[in-house]
């Protein structure tokens, strides 16, 4: 079950759900909008190695923006820093900004309950468009959890992408045995 606005604005009040900053005029029906932070950071390689640590190289986005371009992976972090801890965040693109022909995750758009932090996005597009920062770039949807919960991803030993930052983080693959 989607949570709606009122249900959200509940979870927030109570700390079950934290935007930070927290804009009400960002809430909309069933979900809360997020915006593009200032940080991007794109691979120094063309050709990424799953089992190494893949360096990056961070962009600043200017006052004036920053054109991406087609075939390559640009990593972004939202703007808003998000802690949820009883229900399950997806992560979707704003219809308008699919209309630029940009995409925010390739593969990465749910989250995990006890996830706090701000979330990487993973930017692509279909031709040249320039982006700000501050630009509204998705909206977070929260489903109910049915269930206790055991094993909150703030609390994993194993989790990858708790150090909290404000920064896009680069994958972590590496980290995993195969």
């Amino acid at each position: 079950m989607i949570l709606s606005d009122k249900k959200i604005l509940k979870s927030i009040k109570s700390g079950e759900i934290v935007v930070k900053p927290f804009r009400r005029k960002c809430l909309g029906t069933n979900s809360y909008d997020v915006h593009l932070g200032k940080h991007l950071a794109v691979y120094t390689s063309r050709v990424l190695d799953a089992k190494k640590h893949n360096k990056v190289e961070e962009i600043i986005i200017p006052k004036s923006g920053f054109v991406i371009e087609p075939g390559t992976l640009y990593l972004g972090a939202t703007e808003e820093y998000t802690e949820t801890h009883n229900s399950v965040p997806f992560l979707e693109g704003k219809s308008s900004v699919g209309r630029l022909g940009i995409d925010i995750h390739a593969t990465a758009g749910k989250g995990d309950v006890g996830f706090c932090n701000h979330w990487t996005l993973e930017i692509s597009c279909v031709q040249p468009v320039r982006v700000y920062a501050g630009m509204p770039i998705g909206q977070l949807i929260y489903f109910a959890v049915d269930g206790d919960i055991e094993n909150y991803y703030n609390k994993k030993a194993n989790a990858k992408y708790n150090k909290k930052t404000v920064k896009p983080v680069e994958s972590m693959m590496w980290k995993n045995k195969f």
